[in-house]
């Protein structure tokens, strides 16, 4: 998608605000104690599908969009990014470390402990907040340091990152727009990230793809999400 050029249908996408706001302060805002995340890996799918190589361990982290919210686990886009990945014959791992509700702010308070309590750490992180602080309206000046503060703790460890994007609805007005579209890419050249700029686009104008609440995919949404975004998660994997 080219850069700085409005995605075809999200007006549509960002009508509801009401209802965004919502989203936003869903469950899970505030955790004493963040989960450490899970992966699918003794799933009958995954078990049976042939892999060869080594072990790619990934963490995909974020909010409600990776948590899998309003849908069963399996369905969740970091259990289908695995199940795809593995149908390449690529030995993956996914661990699921989203968390509905989480700001960047919250996100960069449980980095830490995320890392810490899992069993290896992973080769590549994906990155995918900011959705929260665009509903709350927090500045995009805050959000990008919070980002910022994940992948200097991310760099810190060795662990490669992939920067998921997201927009702001024109409704919020030119300067806040701006300067919050302009963060993930700033940030990705700043680290020289591996970036995908407005990874919900392939679901943004698809209706019949979002669930009820009109802000969550559902289960063939994330399918949809999950190929259209495949490839560039696998170049992102650290080479050899």
């Amino acid at each position: 998608m080219e850069q700085g050029r409005w995605p075809k249908g999200l007006g549509r996408w960002s009508i509801p605000l009401v209802a965004l706001a919502a989203f936003g302060c869903g469950d899970g805002a505030t955790v004493a104690e963040p989960p450490v995340p899970q992966t699918d890996a003794g799933s009958p799918t995954n078990a049976e599908v042939p892999v060869m190589g080594p072990e790619r361990r990934i963490l995909a982290f974020g909010d409600s969009l990776f948590a899998g919210y309003n849908l069963q686990k399996s369905n969740s886009y970091p259990a289908k990014l695995e199940a795809a990945m593995r149908a390449k014959g690529i030995n993956a791992r996914v661990a699921n470390a989203g968390v509905s509700g989480d700001t960047s702010a919250a996100g960069m308070q449980r980095f830490a402990f995320t890392l810490d309590n899992m069993a290896q750490p992973p080769e590549l992180l994906i990155l995918e907040l900011g959705g929260n602080d665009l509903l709350r309206g927090i500045s995009p000046e805050q959000t990008r340091a919070n980002l910022r503060a994940i992948v200097e703790q991310a760099k810190a460890r060795d662990i490669d990152v992939l920067l998921m994007g997201m927009r702001a609805p024109p409704n919020m007005g030119a300067d806040f727009v701006a300067e919050f579209n302009d963060l993930y890419a700033d940030l990705a050249r700043e680290f020289g990230l591996d970036f995908i700029p407005f990874w919900v686009e392939p679901v943004a104008d698809r209706p019949e793809l979002i669930q009820r609440d009109r802000i969550h995919p559902t289960a063939e949404g994330v399918e949809l999400l999950v190929t259209e975004t495949l490839d560039e998660i696998i170049a992102a994997l650290p080479k050899d």
